[in-house]
């Protein structure tokens, strides 16, 4: 008796066990999925950053370490200057900067990413890099292409 009646109890634990809802989720699938997101944005972020074409110079020189969000200014073949991807004049240039840097206290602290293009006139780069310096700011960065090795 004593062996029937315990396999009865574990056949009847067994019924239970089967009739009820799984409950527990499998986050694997979510994970892998969230996983792969992540890697594709963060690949494709840095392209998305500024969508002026200008072909930038070739140099050796390393990447620079940044810690707060850049400002960025190109300058294309013709000598446009651009900053984001909205055209602005000369004139203009360090007034819309500045605001964007969020006024002159913050102007030293802000760097600014200037990208020229490899067939812009120098004069072009000369006179933008002068006038971000005359308005304050200290940190600028030419960008270029590394050049490929020999």
């Amino acid at each position: 008796m004593a062996l029937g009646g315990g396999a009865s109890g574990g056949g009847r634990r067994g019924r239970r066990g089967r009739k009820g809802p799984l409950t527990e989720i499998n986050v694997t699938p979510l994970v892998d999925v969230m996983l792969v997101l992540l890697i594709i944005f963060m690949i494709s972020a840095p392209l998305l950053t500024v969508g002026v074409p200008v072909e930038l110079p070739k140099t050796e020189a390393s990447a620079v370490e940044i810690k707060s969000e850049p400002l960025s200014v190109s300058i294309d073949q013709q000598g446009a200057i651009f900053v984001g991807d909205n055209e602005t004049a000369f004139d203009a240039l360090s007034t819309r900067l500045l605001t964007e840097a969020g006024g002159a206290d913050k102007a030293s602290e802000r760097p600014v990413f200037v990208r020229a293009d490899g067939r812009a006139p120098y004069q072009a780069v000369a006179r933008v890099m002068a006038r971000l310096s005359a308005s304050g700011f200290t940190k600028l960065n030419l960008i270029t292409d590394t050049a490929p090795e020999a």
